[in-house]
């Protein structure tokens, strides 16, 4: 079999060598080649085969889209993989719109990265099994594995797990336009408190509602994890007709061991308990002073005790009620 030819368009050389170093680490037969600009690129590709092309967006002459398009009109076949580290929301929706196979911010995720070449490339000679997966392989594999997992299964952008205060507890790639996804997080939230009270009206404890928003750049699924847990899938095509019912098996399968997963790390969690047939330490010593509390045999004892124990202190400046009647300062009795 001839190795796969994959080219690196990138201006900046330690992205470019990273990327190369990382692709080296797959193990697979691959050619990897690597440019510094468009046309130098082009000049390449018009005289070698090139399976697939990972182009940073901001090259000189021209774009990564623009090379993209190119590239696939010499190479109708090539697997494309556009970078970008421009924060402009125009740019990102560019590349997230332009028709890559994949794409990525800078800095880029490389698990993710590797993750979708090997997809793209047919690198992986066993795919991940089709059955849902076994509680214990899932505890062993973690969060974050069974994410990236579904993520490259479903090819989608991104999977997050969001507990119900909006924090994201594990996640496979980002949202296109990250400078939304607070706003985003937010109203899904919103949602997601409404189902709650809409389910417990309907005398339900777990909800299965699942919300799909379709036909627009990038599909969204999101659904409840549990009850106090949510997941969110977001991705180019997932909710199409033809997709949606794959997308929710595979949803299902992996939702339905995250549950597993994290019912299974609360368990796990131990709370040090007081011995019941022991008052917890420090409690006793205040127990026994209780019961040595001297009572008072009456009133005026309990005072007296009182005032030698607490003394006034002395000032100069004052007179007590027997030195002001020695005086004569004192009010005479009327008795």
């Amino acid at each position: 079999m001839s190795p796969h030819r994959v080219l690196i368009v990138e201006d900046q050389r330690e992205v470019s060598r990273l990327v190369h170093a990382a692709l080296e680490t797959l193990g697979a037969s691959l050619e990897v080649v690597e440019t510094p600009s468009g046309e130098e690129a082009l000049l390449d590709s018009s005289h070698n085969l090139v399976d697939m092309l990972v182009a940073d967006y901001r090259l000189p002459g021209m774009t990564g889209v623009e090379l993209m398009h190119k590239v696939q009109k010499i190479h109708p076949r090539v697997k494309t993989i556009l970078v970008t580290g421009q924060t402009d929301p125009g740019i990102r929706k560019e590349v997230a719109e332009a028709g890559a196979d994949a794409y990525f911010i800078k800095p880029i995720p490389m698990a993710d990265f590797l993750s979708a070449v090997e997809h793209h490339l047919h690198l992986v000679e066993k795919g991940p099994p089709t059955g849902p997966l076994s509680i214990k392989t899932g505890i062993q594999r973690g969060l974050p594995d069974l994410l990236a997992g579904l993520r490259r299964e479903m090819t989608a952008t991104s999977v997050l797990l969001l507990n119900d205060t909006g924090r994201i507890l594990a996640r496979a790639g980002d949202l296109p336009n990250q400078e939304n996804e607070v706003a985003l997080i937010s109203s899904l939230l919103t949602i997601y408190s409404a189902e709650q009270k809409v389910s417990r009206l309907l005398g339900q404890k777990i909800t299965s509602t699942w919300y799909v928003f379709d036909r627009g750049a990038n599909d969204l699924v999101f659904a409840p994890v549990g009850l106090t847990h949510a997941m969110l899938v977001f991705g180019k095509g997932i909710a199409a007709e033809g997709q949606l019912l794959r997308t929710t098996q595979m949803f299902s399968e992996v939702r339905t061991i995250i549950e597993q997963v994290i019912g299974e790390t609360a368990r796990n969690i131990s709370v040090p308990q007081p011995s019941p047939s022991a008052p917890p330490e420090g409690i006793e010593p205040l127990f026994n002073a209780e019961q040595k509390k001297p009572i008072p045999e009456n009133v005026n004892d309990f005072w007296k005790k009182a005032a030698d124990t607490h003394k006034p202190p002395s000032n100069p400046d004052m007179l007590t009620y027997d030195q002001a009647k020695q005086l004569g300062l004192a009010p005479k009795d009327e008795s």
